[in-house]
């Protein structure tokens, strides 16, 4: 339909849709939506969303015919003996009917007053005239008897049929392993419908033939089942994982094995295979568009709307088994694990092997490094073979710098912050293996080929070094922007802190600052809540000393060169701090500081205080963060710039508390309100990783203490509930033995080499191992919403690219799982001639509750919010 009066004709027949005449079945009209348009193109840009909206408002009978009609016309040609011949049944009317339906679904779906209908109308049971009545009502008309008699018209025999979103499905999941239409063509007398595996790879050894035509055709079908699951996109974070969506529930739990791993494999395969580094003339991406990496990022993104698909529990039992995620946690062979872990480590390794190129920007970038993420993460959870063979091998190593790379690489941006969380939370739940942490104690050695935003300077240690070190870097320097998920962070310390060997002298000296911060008045007065992070944090110092000793002497030292600090925090007190707190004040106006800081020490004059200070913005206290003893401070160099400490580092307020929200939905957090008895006998065992876990914890919150002004007012009550209880016996015994042996602190090297020899041939009595606790990554409803409006988000911006925001599947539709903000367009270069968006994840960014950080036999809770890019709207964290 290239010329302009077939374009016209179909724009007209569009405008009938939606005048008050409802238009028959069986009037050819509605053959013009698959006859007529050349390409997909034609239907976005033809029918536009005032078109659709105006028949959906005005003339609803007109639509329901028209999706009628399409799924019909497709259904028949998959069962027509010549599909796909040009002639009898065209290829090009599939094709149609699949992107009318694409087209149309998203507005339906943002149409709260026609969910009912919607229900009805696609998931409702259905009759069909029988075979035998169709051919008995042919016969009635072509009866060649006396004309003159009317037959008498039998009543019309019916069967049952399946709803029609179910059929659609199965024609579509057919149409995906279709001969010559999406597979090669088969044999005469073969069965057109073969489910063979696209791509060797995982159960496929053999590569079949392909063609751009056949890509194209399942880019379009796959398209259309992401649309039909992108119903999701349409409900709020907080429902979705709880009512779920009818198509993807129906995919999911599909009973037919071959069915299941035949898309699975396919999916994953095609995925994992793709080579960006095939194409090598430098700014191709800039001319041409890539139709292999459109179908490749439809196939990873409708693979993980599958397996992390939470199956809506029935109320009457346990829900189905979603298939998908069964059998890709079946998988069990070590070829198949390394050609998922090469598949991986290529894609995401791309940007940082785009950014050494020497022509910046010459190699087109992978936009969806974040759903191979994803993927990674889900592999790690579902699998248990999987993830011993990635961490008892050194490919861990190599997935901790890329994790990492991306998490600090974004830290910053705002509208990155759901990848962010996300790959702390990866981290989190490798550390839990206790071989990922006994491997740590390797030598890092190629860390100067990193990306400078990653890179340590003069960086000479251990994977446990660097890691702790960007554990750091990552609380310190994200400006309150990770504020929610600290809990997150220091349970990676806390699992891994009973295996740390030979920790340096740098990373020790950032352990004892963040303990500086954490203990600071003004840090533990901001929050009813916010002990509980320096609890967490002692927790991780005390598996340190009692598992590790004589092995991590830098350590020790560096305890107790602070001691006075520990000293401190057991005669804590409410006075004495206000007293502190009261001094820093008066010392920073005469030094002329700035009182407009977003977290003034002004605002501490008080008890009350009316905001949350971060660690990268939490207020001086006396020097609490000088690297060495309490008098001593000894500079450290080896990080590549110096980090904003939690007492230098001004921002602006943190969205929310440091490690609570203040909505009603939170879960304690880790280690919160639990008994000294049940800190030191927690069960030890190995972690399982469950979508399915109790709630109940939900309604476990304790009731903060509020002021006149709403805002937490610290009592002396208060600090008694949780001061007795933090664990700090070893440390103080540690101190008290050894500080009288140790000779008084220098910079002079040989007193250094003295005081660590000295310690490592000193054994402490009164000090015995604590069991080995782990902290688990739980989820919750909430947290499944987050992760959800994640995975779309990332969806919604990977849509938008590939169709360079002119002519995307949910462009201009309300989505409610994420907020889209419109932001201004950037204008065209070569590299982005059409302008970019961020999109971003949901509003659970505040209930930093629902995403729980259990140790084994406790809980714990942090939280995050989704994102991702798009474009012309930005997708914010509400």
């Amino acid at each position: 339909m290239g010329a302009s009066d077939s374009k016209l004709t179909f724009k007209q027949g569009i405008f009938r849709l939606s005048e008050p005449r409802e238009i028959p079945a069986e009037d050819p009209y509605w053959a013009g939506f698959w006859e007529l348009p050349e390409s997909a193109e034609d239907i976005f840009s033809l029918f536009s969303p005032a078109d659709i909206r105006r028949t959906r408002d005005n003339n609803l009978s007109n639509l329901e015919t028209l999706i009628l009609a399409v799924t019909s016309r497709l259904c028949i040609l998959r069962h027509h003996p010549s599909f796909p011949d040009p002639e009898l049944a065209p290829e090009k009317d599939a094709l149609n009917c699949i992107r009318v339906l694409t087209r149309l679904l998203p507005f339906i779906y943002e149409s709260d007053r026609l969910e009912d209908w919607e229900d009805k109308f696609f998931w409702g049971a259905r009759r069909k005239r029988t075979r035998r009545d169709k051919i008995a009502r042919t016969e009635v008309i072509f009866d060649e008897g006396d004309p003159e008699e009317t037959p008498t018209e039998a009543e019309p025999e019916f069967e049952k049929a399946k709803p029609l979103a179910e059929e659609l499905i199965d024609t579509l999941t057919d149409l995906l392993f279709f001969s010559d239409f999406t597979l090669p063509k088969a044999s005469a007398g073969k069965n057109k419908v073969t489910y063979a595996i696209w791509q060797s790879g995982v159960g496929c050894n053999t590569p079949i033939a392909s063609s751009k035509e056949f890509e194209s055709n399942r880019t379009e079908i796959l398209r259309l089942l992401l649309t039909l699951a992108s119903k999701s996109m349409y409900t709020s974070a907080n429902i979705l994982p709880v009512k779920g969506v009818k198509a993807i529930t129906y995919i999911a739990t599909c009973p037919d094995k071959q069915v299941v791993l035949s898309v699975l494999c396919s999916l994953l395969n095609t995925t994992l295979k793709y080579n960006p580094a095939t194409w090598r003339v430098p700014y191709d991406h800039v001319v041409f568009k890539d139709s292999k990496q459109i179908l490749v990022t439809y196939c990873l993104q409708f693979l993980l709307v599958l397996v992390l698909y939470p199956i809506p529990e029935p109320g009457n039992g346990p829900p189905p088994k979603n298939f998908f995620r069964h059998f890709l946690g079946r998988l069990h062979r070590p070829q198949d694990f390394q050609f998922i872990f090469d598949g991986m480590n290529r894609i995401l390794n791309q940007p940082l092997q785009a950014t050494s190129s020497y022509l910046p920007g010459s190699h087109k970038s992978i936009t969806w490094a974040p759903e191979i993420l994803m993927l990674f993460w889900e592999m790690l959870q579902c699998n248990k073979r999987f993830r011993s063979f990635i961490i008892d091998t050194d490919r861990a190593h190599d997935m901790i710098i890329l994790v990492l790379f991306y998490a600090i690489d974004q830290r910053n941006d705002p509208t990155k912050q759901g990848l962010v969380r996300m790959c702390i939370f990866i981290l989190q739940t490798l550390s839990v293996e206790p071989n990922f942490g006994k491997g740590l104690y390797k030598t890092f050695e190629q860390q100067e080929t990193l990306p400078a935003s990653i890179r340590i300077p003069n960086f000479h240690g251990t994977y446990a070094d660097y890691l702790i070190t960007s554990i750091y870097t990552l609380l310190t320097t994200s400006k309150g922007k990770l504020d929610a998920i600290y809990p997150a962070l220091l349970a990676i310390i806390n699992n891994i802190a009973a295996y740390v060997q030979n920790l340096g002298r740098a990373p020790s000296s950032k352990l004892l600052q963040l303990f500086a911060s954490m203990s600071a008045p003004s840090f533990l007065f901001a929050n009813e809540s916010n002990h509980t992070l320096l609890r967490s944090l002692l927790e991780a110092l005390n598996a340190m000393i009692e598992h590790q000793y004589q092995s991590n002497p830098n350590l020790v030292y560096a305890i107790i060169r602070s001691k006075k600090r520990f000293q401190a925090l057991r005669n804590f007190t409410l006075e004495s701090a206000q007293e502190e707190i009261e001094r820093h004040n008066q010392l920073k106006k005469e030094q002329g500081a700035e009182t407009s800081r977003s977290n003034s020490i002004d605002s501490l004059r008080s008890p009350t205080v009316s905001r949350t200070p971060t660690l990268s913005n939490v207020p001086e206290e006396s020097s609490a963060f000088a690297i060495g003893d309490d008098e001593d401070s000894d500079a450290d160099s080896h990080h590549q710039e110096q980090p904003r400490s939690p007492l230098h580092s001004p921002s602006g307020a943190s969205r929310s508390a440091s490690i609570t929200s203040s909505t009603d939905e939170t879960v304690p957090l880790q280690l919160r309100g639990m008994s000294e008895k049940a800190r030191g006998k927690m069960p030890v065992g190995q972690p399982a990783f469950s979508r399915q876990n109790s709630t109940t914890s939900l309604n476990s919150v304790n009731t903060p203490t509020l002021g006149v002004n709403g805002f937490f007012t610290p009592t002396t009550a208060w600090i008694e509930s949780w001061l007795p209880a933090l664990p700090l016996h070893t440390i103080l015994t540690l101190i008290s033995q050894l500080s009288p042996l140790l000779p008084p602190s220098t910079s002079s090297p040989t007193d250094t080499s003295t005081a660590l020899d000295l310690i490592r041939s000193t054994p402490i009595a009164g000090i015995d191992p604590s069991p080995i606790r782990v902290h688990l990554f739980e989820w919750s409803p909430l947290s499944l919403g987050w992760y959800e409006s994640l995975l779309w988000g990332f969806i919604f911006q990977g849509e938008m690219l590939v169709s360079k925001g002119t002519a995307g599947v949910w462009n201009g539709t309300s989505v409610r799982l994420f907020k889209v903000q419109e932001g201004e367009r950037e204008r065209p270069s070569l590299l982005k001639p059409m302008g970019a968006v961020d999109a971003v994840g949901s509003n659970l960014v505040q209930r930093i509750g629902s995403l729980n950080l259990r140790g084994v036999g406790g809980a714990s809770g942090g939280a995050t919010g989704g994102n991702g890019s798009a474009a012309p709207g930005t997708v914010r964290d509400v």
